[in-house]
């Protein structure tokens, strides 16, 4: 009987492992790809999502944050972002710490300020000492540099995804034929340069040749 019960369990454990993990792998595929959409490093916000939930959507904290990037609602609303949706989170958590980047200039600043909030940061001007923020802070970075030097799958597949959906556009302006100049224009110029040269010389003879062309 024991060994049916741990036969069953084995085979649970096998049969729901592939789709966690081909979850996680969605989520990381849109975070990457939202990030790089959003001018955001892919490397920070996967860094921020997996220290936040560990790239689960259905994560909920005590203090009522949820979603992969940990958003609480009221946020999330005045961002007009639904946190329960995955995009969203994933956009409203990315522009929350894109925020706080512009607000304080500063990786660490900007990590500290998603965690404990700006006004926090702004009254020490540095990371607040809370030690929940300081080991948020410390294992992002962490991450950080782990991806940057071991680029997740993910990223790299965005980047070029990114980079394909440009080519097309700069192969077809590069590709298009320069429009040639209209006999009008040329014949323009070639008055303009005649009426320059005949000004440096004789004034009066610009109003003879004027009149002429007039004719």
């Amino acid at each position: 009987m024991r060994k049916l019960l741990l036969f069953t369990i084995v085979l649970v454990l096998l049969c729901f492992a592939p789709a966690q993990a081909a979850d996680i792998n969605t989520i990381k595929a849109t975070i990457a790809k939202h990030a790089i959409e959003m001018g955001v490093d892919p490397a920070i916000a996967l860094s921020i999502a997996r220290t936040e939930s560990g790239f689960n959507h259905n994560a909920r904290s005590n203090h009522g944050a949820v979603g992969v990037f940990q958003l609480m609602p009221s946020t999330a609303k005045r961002m007009g972002l639904n946190p329960y949706s995955l995009n969203d989170n994933i956009k409203g958590g990315i522009m929350y710490y894109k925020s706080m980047y512009k607000m304080f200039g500063s990786v660490e600043l900007a990590l500290a300020a998603y965690n404990a909030g700006p006004g926090n940061v702004k009254r020490y001007n540095a990371v607040p000492p809370y030690a929940e923020t300081k080991r948020f802070v410390s294992k992002i970075m962490k991450d950080y540099h782990y991806y940057k030097a071991n680029p997740d799958p993910a990223i790299i597949k965005a980047k070029a995804a990114s980079a394909a959906a440009k080519k097309p556009q700069t192969q077809i302006a590069n590709q298009l034929p320069k429009p040639a100049p209209t006999p009008e224009l040329v014949q323009a110029k070639e008055v303009n340069a005649v009426k320059v040269e005949v000004v440096d010389e004789t004034p009066v003879d610009l109003e003879i040749e004027a009149t002429s062309l007039a004719i």
